[in-house]
């Protein structure tokens, strides 16, 4: 959901945020690996997600705010004085697309790294088919995914066993024992009910009730939302993302009124869901958007205000912070290589984003562990 902020709400350009950027735009030490472009010459980065399917919502917010980012770097003097250009390629929500996408932009020499792809199974192809290339902050909390040896991928959200496991325990402190599941008979829906059995196993509970959907894109919600409604849970994780709107409606319908929690990956959906998103309770894996306590989130806002963007999301700034753990690897890297953005984005332990640590090293790439809840307010606003 997203929610106009009123501008003089935004913080000015500090000089603790001028002296961040400029660093980021300082002059490098030549490195090693293939041959730098020249100095004069802009570096790219590659994109693929959705943003014409079902996804969209979510696709076009990663976008938004990794543009802001860039924008605002840029305007700054770059990366060690090179400025960097965001191309976007659609997948339409499709793995093979992805994959196709993923290799065009190796192919393009001009393009050091991909940024935020979107979805579990695009993700797994966009990984594997470009191994010299890193691939920052995919748009997925699979497990399996995380368990391969891919040295190229740095994830910067916290993982589905993370999420589910948040929304359980709340769910016990609030003396919800009750819990039901509705996912997607798929990939993702998989590590969903691995993460949900892991959590209940951890609060010593039964699952009340565990219903699926065909697959990530599938509006045929009806049954999971009747075995849902019949089953009568104290509350329902609805491990769904562009189709939970339709799931809600169709369990209201039903004449259920258990609590719903979402994933993150619900966040993208909720402006779809009007009245159905008041009361829902949804695991957000960066800070709230409206939160000023964050200095990430200052710096955010106010890039994206400057970009020409009022409305701020949960998926704008994460596709901002990705782009900022990008850059710092890339600012790390001295010579601008594939090689050395992948050696830079390594080297970063227990950085701190403005208020989010992120921490990588030589073999560890789950860098960001950030995970809380969030609530829509009786308004529609997001509480948290």
């Amino acid at each position: 959901m997203t929610v106009p902020v009123p501008r003089e709400s935004i913080a000015p350009l500090s000089t603790s945020r001028r002296r961040a950027l400029t660093g980021l735009a300082a002059t490098a030490a030549a490195g090693l690996g293939f041959p730098a472009l020249a100095q004069n010459r802009p570096v790219r980065v590659g994109a693929t997600f959705d943003n014409s399917s079902v996804e969209k919502a979510n696709g076009q917010g990663l976008y938004q705010g990794s543009s802001a980012f860039f924008a605002a770097l840029n305007k700054a003097g770059g990366i060690n004085g090179t400025k960097v250009e965001l191309v976007m390629a659609d997948d339409t929500f499709k793995p093979d697309v992805a994959k196709a996408n993923a290799l065009a932009f190796e192919k393009d020499s001009s393009v050091l790294a991909l940024v935020h792809p979107l979805g579990t199974r695009q993700t797994a192809e966009v990984m594997d088919a470009v191994p010299g290339m890193a691939v920052v902050g995919p748009i997925t909390g699979t497990i399996a995914l995380r368990k391969k040896v891919s040295p190229n991928t740095f994830w910067v959200r916290a993982n589905y066993d993370q999420e589910v496991d948040k929304l359980v325990s709340t769910a016990a402190v609030l003396g919800q024992s009750r819990i039901g599941l509705v996912h997607s008979n798929d990939p993702l829906g998989q590590s969903v009910l691995a993460a949900f059995k892991n959590a209940l196993a951890k609060a010593k509970l039964e699952p009340a009730v565990i219903a699926t959907t065909p697959n990530t894109t599938s509006m045929e919600v009806g049954p999971a939302a009747e075995a849902i409604a019949k089953a009568k849970p104290q509350v329902v994780v609805v491990g769904l993302a562009g189709t939970a709107p339709v799931f809600l409606k169709a369990l209201r319908g039903a004449g259920n009124s258990s609590s719903a929690y979402g994933l993150s990956i619900t966040a993208s959906a909720l402006a779809a869901m009007g009245d159905l998103a008041r009361g829902l309770g949804f695991v957000i894996v960066v800070p709230s958007p409206y939160s000023t306590k964050y200095e990430i989130v200052r710096r955010y806002q106010a890039d994206m205000v400057a970009s020409g963007v009022k409305e701020f999301s949960l998926t704008s700034l994460e596709g901002y912070m990705n782009a900022a753990v990008l850059a710092e690897g890339m600012r790390r890297a001295g010579s601008l290589t594939r090689a050395s953005v992948m050696s830079g984005l390594a080297s970063i332990e227990n950085f701190d984003l403005g208020g989010v640590k992120i921490n990588y090293g030589r073999t560890n790439r789950e860098g960001g562990q950030f995970v809380d809840v969030a609530v829509i307010g009786s308004r529609g606003q997001m509480l948290s």
